[in-house]
């Protein structure tokens, strides 16, 4: 029962990050992420597809090893989700508290997202030796 149930949700998380590529309302890394993480409990070939994948790849091997979000990936993140919310929030007559759930989300998403390291830690520590 377990197999099949991670390998319909890696699938399912795999198709939506796909679309997440080219619809800026859907992000395409966590779907990625959490699909390579059903592949890896339900079917070794697809997990091996999936981290092998020029695109995909390194992102999931940065995340598997040192939990890394690459700058570039933050950067888009932030300017997507601050203009996702921005148009209702400016220009649309919502309540307050709709106001206040998209804000303190995005909010919440924001802070994880840039907690996160950017760089490996072996990358770090080489790019703090050049530079001593």
């Amino acid at each position: 029962m377990t197999r099949p149930f991670y390998m319909t949700l890696g699938v399912i998380s795999l198709l939506l990050g796909l679309i997440g590529v080219v619809l800026p309302l859907l992000p395409t890394t966590p779907f990625v992420l959490l699909a390579a993480y059903c592949f890896s409990k339900s079917s070794q070939r697809f997990y091996h597809m999936l981290i092998s994948n020029k695109l995909f790849g390194p992102i999931i091997r940065d995340w598997e090893r040192d939990g890394v979000i690459p700058l570039k990936v933050k950067m888009v993140s932030t300017t997507m989700m601050v203009l996702m919310i921005s148009y209702p929030v400016l220009f649309k007559d919502l309540a307050w508290w709709i106001d206040a759930i998209m804000i303190g989300t995005a909010s919440i998403g924001l802070v994880y997202v840039w907690s996160r390291p950017s760089l490996p830690k072996a990358d770090i520590g080489s790019s703090i030796d050049t530079k001593g």
